[in-house]
């Protein structure tokens, strides 16, 4: 017995193209299992209805492979079990037809690895394009995603407020915007200094001397103090030049 599945990745999208193809490949309409779900999530009623429903013989009719899944693994995975349940699969659109009914068939087992292969490098080459775009945007300066509902007001006393020192906890009561947009918008403050030269200008200025003679360099005001006391007050330094 055919039984159908249709999916779409969100609820504004229909299922009209899908549904007509499978009406015309035969399967009836109260044999079709839909869902409004994204390929990506394992929550699918209408797949899982189906899945419980199906017995050893029916063959599983989709509009094409990556309505049952969008990576290379669930989809064989998900293949692999019905085969072993003897529940075969049967494609419409893809270029290379597609049915597993014949588990003896090698054509068709390749078809079916190269179908779900293509499948999963056009969501990965969409996912790099959309990355890429995201990040020619955020280089030029634009904003992505959602429009901002903060008041510029707010988080112009809010960028104040980080940069006189006060905490976060401090920006949120006194701005009322949420610690979490306060992460995405305000930048983020200077890393503190590892290193005890980095805490004063004038300490440990020459490292390597310190590390040569075992001691700290000598400052300045008491290495003049030494040579004016060895050239005997004269206010000469110690080695006679003038």
């Amino acid at each position: 017995m055919d039984l159908g599945y249709a999916r779409v990745s969100t609820a504004k999208q229909d299922l009209d193209r899908q549904l007509d193809a499978l009406s015309a490949a035969g399967v009836p309409a109260e044999r079709v299992n839909v869902d409004k779900k994204s390929g990506a999530t394992t929550d699918r009623p209408g797949l899982r209805t189906l899945l419980s429903y199906a017995r050893p013989g029916d063959v599983i009719v989709v509009h094409t492979l990556d309505r049952l899944g969008r990576t290379v693994r669930d989809t064989l995975n998900l293949i692999h079990e019905l085969t072993e349940q003897g529940i075969g699969l049967r494609n419409l659109a893809d270029p290379i037809k597609v049915d597993t009914a014949d588990p003896a068939d090698p054509m068709a087992q390749l078809a079916l690895v190269l179908l779900a292969l293509f499948g999963q490098m056009e969501r990965t080459y969409t996912l790099e394009r959309a990355a890429h775009a995201w990040a020619v945007a955020t280089a030029k300066g634009r904003r992505t995603g959602r429009p901002s509902v903060i008041d510029p007001a707010k988080l112009a006393y809010a960028v104040h407020l980080r940069q006189a020192g006060h905490t976060i906890a401090e920006i949120v009561a006194n701005t009322g915007i949420t610690r979490t947009s306060l992460y995405r918008h305000l930048p983020p403050r200077p890393s503190e200094p590892v290193t005890a030269a980095g805490t004063d200008g004038t300490r440990d200025r020459d490292p390597a001397m310190r590390r040569v003679t075992g001691r700290r360099p000598e400052p300045a005001d008491a290495r003049a103090a030494r040579n004016y006391s060895s050239a005997g007050g004269c206010g000469r330094p110690a080695n006679g030049s003038a």
